[in-house]
């Protein structure tokens, strides 16, 4: 820190000059023929991983066409639900679609880490957010993006700023390639545990067990305020949800409230996603939350019966099996959907409640030695990350130019 403060104070000691996106990057206006990508060099939308994590093999290149072509150095960022924090900072050449945003330097005055780090802070996606277009699919405006302020130190200050995040990066890398070494074990054990013949237990159709329902959807000004709501994220990245899980809050009357209500036991699937890995991923409410309701972009499928514990049904309907199934009957046209309809069609095993009890107390041990953060790796995990969070945006603050 003492040598940033140092070239700081040697070449910057009246503050610094911030620019708008637009003066320093732009939308890259070159494209590229389908033919000349392979699925290591096309960027979708659906192969930018969510949470600033990168980007992982496409299973999907297109055929025909042309694409926009982006270049080593460029700034890729998913469009669509900026929530969900979609970045990646090419180290190669390739080609993506109108989904992702590729930002491209037109100046030598700042580096390609340097405006990563710049944009892949949870300010820039704030203010993503707060100018996106549309309440059910938002969207990233393009002009409000390019009107964001970036600051623009010297090249030697860009430098050494780079350096120590890079430090924190790699840090924090390292420790999640052991949990995910973690994370695989426990995979394997709840994909045993739940693996059911025919003749181990009971069999009933999805349909028998749930009645499923849309959820609730209202104009953008309705959130923010009131109760409390079951967004497709909550859904998306939990595979159970209490009363501390989600924070989302939206302004219903009480009629909005009986109809479209969350209670301990309800599964939520969500409804539809870009691409068909995503669809139908679910959670379960373990809990009772007072007035809860659930968003219009996932589905709600609550018990009819007693049979299934609310902690087995998390554990159950997020296995390999279940996913098949779910996508497989999925439908797919620009996006991938599901229904109660399709939902229906699952097969589930119902195991005596004992033995529930049992396979949930395995896989709970599992769970909080990979996901509490509050013990152990997760836990060296996420202070590291808070650490990183809490130094990238003291680097990255400066005093303006003074006039």
């Amino acid at each position: 820190m003492s040598r940033i403060d140092e070239l700081i104070a040697e070449l910057c000691p009246n503050g610094v000059e911030s620019k708008n996106l637009s003066e320093i990057a732009e939308y890259s206006k070159e494209r590229i023929n389908a033919y000349e990508v392979d699925d290591a060099s096309y960027i979708g939308v659906d192969n930018l991983l969510p949470d600033k994590q990168g980007r992982t093999t496409s299973v999907y290149v297109p055929e025909e066409g042309r694409l926009i072509k982006f270049t080593e150095g460029d700034v890729l960022i998913g469009n669509i639900r900026p929530y969900l924090k979609k970045i990646w900072l090419s180290d190669c050449e390739g080609g993506t679609n109108g989904d992702v945003l590729v930002i491209h330097i037109t100046t030598s005055n700042i580096t390609p880490k340097f405006l990563y780090y710049i944009l892949s802070s949870d300010k820039f996606f704030l203010y993503d957010m707060q100018n996106a277009k549309g309440a059910k699919m938002p969207r990233g405006s393009k002009e409000a993006i390019m009107r964001y302020l970036i600051p623009v130190p010297p090249l030697e200050v860009q430098a050494e700023i780079v350096k120590v995040l890079d430090n924190f990066t790699e840090l924090t890398a390292e420790l999640t390639a052991e949990l995910t070494a973690r994370k695989k074990q426990y995979e394997y054990y709840r994909e045993h545990l739940l693996y059911f013949k025919n003749n181990d237990c009971e069999w009933r159709m999805f349909g028998d067990l749930f009645v499923v329902k849309n959820g609730l959807n209202k104009e953008k000004e309705a959130f923010g305020k009131g109760t409390p709501i079951i967004n497709f994220t909550d859904v998306y990245k939990n595979r159970w949800l209490a009363k501390d899980s989600f924070s989302g809050l939206v302004d219903v009357t009480s009629d909005e409230i009986e109809r479209y209500s969350a209670k301990k036991g309800d599964v939520f699937f969500t409804r539809t996603s870009e691409t068909k890995e995503d669809i139908g991923m679910s959670s379960t409410l373990v809990e009772d939350v007072p007035n809860c309701v659930f968003s219009g972009f996932v589905l709600r499928a609550r018990p009819t019966t007693e049979l299934l514990i609310p902690k087995f049904c998390a554990y159950y309907f997020s296995t390999q099996e279940v996913r098949k199934q779910i996508v497989k009957y999925a439908a797919f046209t620009t996006r991938a959907t599901t229904t109660g309809d399709k939902l229906s069609k699952i097969r589930v095993p119902i195991p005596p409640i004992e033995e529930q009890e049992r396979i949930v107390s395995i896989l709970d041990r599992f769970d909080k030695l990979c996901n509490d953060i509050s013990e152990g790796l997760p836990a060296e995990i996420e202070a590291r990350k808070k650490q990183y969070e809490y130094y990238r945006d003291k680097l990255l603050s400066f005093e303006e130019v003074k006039a």
